[in-house]
C-alpha cells in the first residue's frame, strides 16, 4: 500500500494495466450487477434536481422507474446507490448503435447539455474507495468483463492510476495524483526490468 495523506492505495492501481476498451465491451459495466453504481449525499441532490431534464432522455422502462423511485435508493448493504431497472440496468443508460451502452449524464455532459459529471465511483472505475475510520482505502476492482480493458492497457503501456488521471485529480486534488504520480514512477523503478516504455 501506498499512503498518501488520508489515503491508502493499492500497489495494484499502480502496477496493473487498464484502458476501456469500449468497442470489445460494449459498456457491459453499466448493464451487470445488482445493485446501482454508489452515490455521494451530494450527487444525489444535483440528480434529483436534474432529473426533471434528464427525463426524456432516458429510456421508457427508466422512466417508468424514476417517476416511481427516484434516480436513487438503499440498497440491501445500506448503500446510496442510482437507481436500476429490470434489476441490473442502471437507470442512466442509453445505447448508440451495435448495442453499446452510454451514460445519458455523461453523454449530455459532452453534447454540451448539462454540467454534471456521471458519479465519480463511475468515472473512478476500476477504482472502487472505501472509507475506514478517517482513511480511504483506494483499491482496483478485477472484473471478467474487463478483461479486455486489461488487455489494451497492457498493449499500450497505460496503468491503472495513469488511464484515471482526470477523475482521481477530481475526486482528491492536483496535489494528491502528483505525490501518487511521483511515487508510483519510483515504486515501478524498482520491479524487475523497471518501467518500460510507453508504446507510441
Amino acid at each position: 500500500m501506498i499512503q498518501i495523506n488520508d489515503t491508502l492505495v493499492s500497489l495494484d492501481v499502480v502496477e496493473q494495466y487498464f484502458e476501456c476498451d469500449l468497442d470489445s465491451c460494449l459498456g457491459e459495466c453499466c448493464v451487470e450487477g445488482d445493485a446501482g453504481a454508489p452515490l455521494l449525499p451530494e450527487e444525489k441532490e444535483k440528480l434529483d434536481a436534474l432529473l426533471p431534464e434528464i427525463m426524456p432522455h432516458l429510456l421508457p422502462a427508466a422512466q417508468e422507474v424514476a417517476l416511481e423511485q427516484g434516480a436513487s435508493y438503499i440498497d440491501e448493504e445500506g448503500d446510496l446507490v442510482t437507481s436500476i431497472v429490470n434489476g441490473k440496468d442502471c437507470i442512466f443508460t442509453c445505447y448508440a448503435p451495435g448495442g453499446k451502452c452510454l451514460c445519458v449524464l455523461e453523454k449530455l455532459r459532452r453534447e454540451g447539455h448539462a454540467e454534471f459529471f456521471k458519479p465519480i465511483s463511475c468515472s473512478l472505475y476500476p477504482i472502487r474507495l472505501k472509507d475506514y475510520g478517517g482513511m480511504t482505502a483506494v483499491n482496483y476492482h478485477r472484473w471478467k468483463i474487463c478483461k479486455c480493458a486489461e488487455i489494451l492497457g497492457r498493449r499500450n503501456g497505460v496503468r491503472v492510476y495513469e488511464f484515471l488521471k482526470e477523475p482521481l485529480i477530481r475526486r482528491f486534488g492536483e496535489r494528491w495524483y502528483e505525490e501518487l504520480e511521483l511515487t508510483a514512477k519510483e515504486w515501478l523503478g524498482r520491479l524487475p526490468g523497471g518501467e518500460p516504455e510507453r508504446k507510441s
